[in-house]
């Protein structure tokens, strides 16, 4: 397919063009309109020259489409068509769905803030477990190990963080004179999860949640632990704010 578009605004768009167009041409062939074969096909081209063109920006409908036209735009120096696709990548339905997927595409080109913005969202998944995408073959080493030592950093910075105060207090496990000063079980239970759980996912969305504690109170087999847990929020909050205050990026 042929796309018959402007000298000057593929030069004035891309460094690769404007090169290109500043070459001396060949006097036999000046009379003729320049042809330049491309290998992408018509539908990566035509949406590429859509987001060249000063029209409005084309719908990205999936990851595949935008590594296509990311890889183009790459290819020939489209440097306003990267910025654009930058947010493009991180925008909220791409990052949330498929994290890890997204950094491996920031990391294949290069773009660095973009992958630290994913980096933060594959806390939320089982890192190992995420499904294998071909955008892995083409990133280092070295990128996919920072994003394991990152899970792994932060696994073990929140874990360390799971102390427990010993203002919290169960009226049944703590009932008597002999058991003042013991551990209420709803602790234990937690503690076990909580460590278990952020092995996997080192990030509190999960063990904070009330599905997550009404887990805790059933484990801790205890009648009173469940008001004990409630009347330990102030003291599971500030939990909370001290593990999401640790760095989630690599």
């Amino acid at each position: 397919m042929t796309f018959h578009v402007h000298r000057c605004i593929l030069a004035a768009a891309s460094p690769f063009f404007h090169d290109m167009f500043s070459l001396p041409q060949n006097p036999a062939v000046t009379h003729k309109v320049p042809v330049v074969p491309m290998s992408e096909t018509k539908d990566t081209l035509g949406t590429l020259l859509e987001f060249v063109y000063p029209v409005e920006d084309p719908p990205i409908q999936s990851l595949d489409e935008l590594v296509s036209i990311l890889g183009a735009a790459a290819k020939y120096d489209f440097l306003g068509v990267i910025d654009t696709l930058r947010k493009f990548l991180v925008a909220p339905h791409f990052v949330e769905a498929d994290p890890t997927r997204v950094y491996a595409i920031a990391s294949r080109f290069e773009l660095e803030e973009e992958a630290r913005i994913a980096s933060k969202y594959t806390l939320s998944i089982q890192i190992l477990d995420a499904p294998l995408s071909e955008d892995l073959k083409y990133i280092t080493a070295y990128s996919y190990h920072q994003l394991l030592d990152l899970h792994r950093r932060r696994a073990n910075a929140a874990v360390a963080l799971l102390r427990f105060s010993p203002d919290i207090k169960c009226l049944q496990c703590n009932g008597s004179t002999f058991s003042l000063y013991a551990i209420p079980k709803w602790w234990y239970q937690f503690e076990k999860l909580a460590k278990e759980e952020l092995s996997v996912r080192p990030t509190s969305d999960v063990i904070f949640g009330i599905g997550f504690l009404a887990q805790v109170a059933m484990a801790s087999e205890c009648q009173r632990c469940a008001g004990s847990i409630l009347d330990s929020w102030k003291f599971l909050q500030a939990l909370k704010d001290s593990i999401d205050k640790l760095p989630a990026t690599i």
